[in-house]
């Protein structure tokens, strides 16, 4: 899984600074909101994280922002989370959070740096310098193409190629090239002539970190895009072989008499973080999704329907766990000694660290519980838990600790889900795009809600 790469890079920039810093907090909110009012304002509050605080160079999102230190890897930007941004925007422009015009002129932007940025056979890697366009490593051997970055990335500028492509002539011309950009991603090549995905690919390692793409986790989006390539297509062989295991891919098994539905890697028995329902479903939309092996909303449901339960038993007896308070994904974490690290949170790995992405972004799911999260925030601990680009990181009411930091990855998904749970807006552009409805067919997927 990803997460390993992850938790080691996070881990180097461990601090204490953000620990146990709630307690001197005064709570004084006592404003109401009603939910559409509660939803827009933290649609608005994440869109932020993208618009204000976006790489000054590249108008890409910035990895992280930690508001103890501004400065803290200001030229990191980040190109999955890129791909969260560019349909954040997206929404920000719906909820006239910013004009249409600023948009496209960011936009075009952002999107000119991606074509001139390094590229390795079509993909990006998974950090770009955000003033040269060059690779920064991720890991000593992850120095070159991220597939799965690349194709979170990629969802995003589908979604702005649709959204744009009966604009004005500017308009036009920026869905033109969202659409070159990601045709030029030579999607079959990271098949090593085998059938199944790889990862990552290093002009210097080649395929040393050697990461087939298999399921179930976050990257389901990877091979759709590939299949659904107009110019470096995948065969239905290597989804079928390399994603779905030959079929080994399903379960099942239940939890809470809850089926499961897929094996999650790495937590037989059980589900894996919660945004494992997200980012491959920014755009891809699960709402009467099936092919041969499931039906796509009873998994990304059921999911988050397990972990609300696992939340609300609280089987390890956290404090603050509740119907109002929920959600464990990857995020930062309060480690043992009270630094900030980070850690893929889970039911096999509950460390009492709620992340607040884990419910917003699970609207479409499970929207009364994700609205009794929301409200929570927003009407009972706004001063300890938000922020000026919306609710912080992560949080642990057991150890009445909350860390003052951003990551795109997480703040990127609150936004584009809100919005699909109230408009369907990023489902209905992405799922529109005709080579992911071929793709998806080839596949043997078929679509009540989109009508194939």
């Amino acid at each position: 899984m990803k997460l390993l790469p992850l938790i080691f890079i996070f881990t180097l920039f461990t601090s204490a600074s953000c620990t146990d810093n709630s307690s001197s907090t005064t709570q004084t909110e006592n404003q109401s909101y009603t939910d559409e009012e509660l939803m827009t304002q933290v649609q608005q509050d994440a869109f932020k994280y993208f618009w204000d605080w976006a790489n000054p160079n590249s108008k890409l999102a910035r990895e992280r922002y930690l508001v103890e230190n501004p400065n803290f890897e200001a030229n990191i930007v980040t190109t999955g989370g890129s791909g969260f941004g560019l349909m954040t925007i997206l929404v920000g422009v719906e909820r006239g959070f910013v004009s249409r015009t600023e948009a496209v002129s960011r936009l075009t932007t952002a999107l000119h740096f991606l074509e001139t940025a390094d590229r390795f056979h079509g993909a990006w890697p998974h950090w770009l310098n955000g003033t040269t366009g060059e690779v920064i490593p991720f890991g000593t051997v992850d120095n070159g193409g991220d597939l799965v970055e690349t194709a979170f990335l990629c969802q995003g500028l589908l979604a702005v190629r649709e959204y744009f492509k009966n604009g004005n002539t500017t308009e036009q011309a920026l869905a033109q090239k969202a659409d070159d950009l990601w045709k030029g991603v030579e999607w079959n090549w990271y098949t090593k002539g085998e059938n199944a995905l790889y990862w990552h690919w290093s002009p210097n390692y080649e395929w040393q970190l050697n990461h087939k793409i298999q399921g179930y986790d976050e990257c389901l989006i990877t091979y759709i895009m590939a299949v659904a390539s107009p110019t470096h297509a995948i065969t239905p062989e290597v989804y079928e072989q390399g994603w779905a295991r030959s079929g080994d891919i399903v379960t099942a098994g239940s939890k809470y008499n809850i089926p499961l539905v897929f094996n999650h890697n790495g937590a037989t028995g059980n589900v894996g973080p919660m945004f494992w329902a997200h980012y491959s479903y920014l755009g891809l939309d699960p709402r009467g999704l099936t092919d041969q092996y499931a039906n796509y909303w009873d998994l990304t449901k059921n999911h988050t329907d397990i972990m609300y339960t696992y939340c609300v038993n609280n089987p390890i007896g956290w404090t603050g766990y509740s119907e109002k308070c929920w959600g464990l994904t990857a995020s930062y974490t309060r480690n043992s000694d009270g630094s900030t690290g980070y850690s893929a949170h889970q039911p096999n790995n509950d460390k009492g660290v709620i992340s607040p992405t884990a419910a917003l972004s699970s609207f479409p799911y499970k929207p009364d519980a994700a609205m009794r999260f929301l409200r929570f925030l927003y009407e009972e601990k706004k001063n300890q838990y938000v922020g000026f680009a919306g609710p912080y990181d992560a949080f642990s009411p057991k150890f009445n600790w909350v860390t003052q930091r951003y990551l795109a990855i997480d703040q990127g998904t609150i936004a584009p889900m809100i919005e699909n749970h109230r408009t369907g807006l990023l489902w209905n552009l992405f799922m529109q795009a005709p080579e992911i409805q071929s793709g998806l067919q080839t596949l043997g997927f078929s679509s009540t809600q989109h009508g194939f």
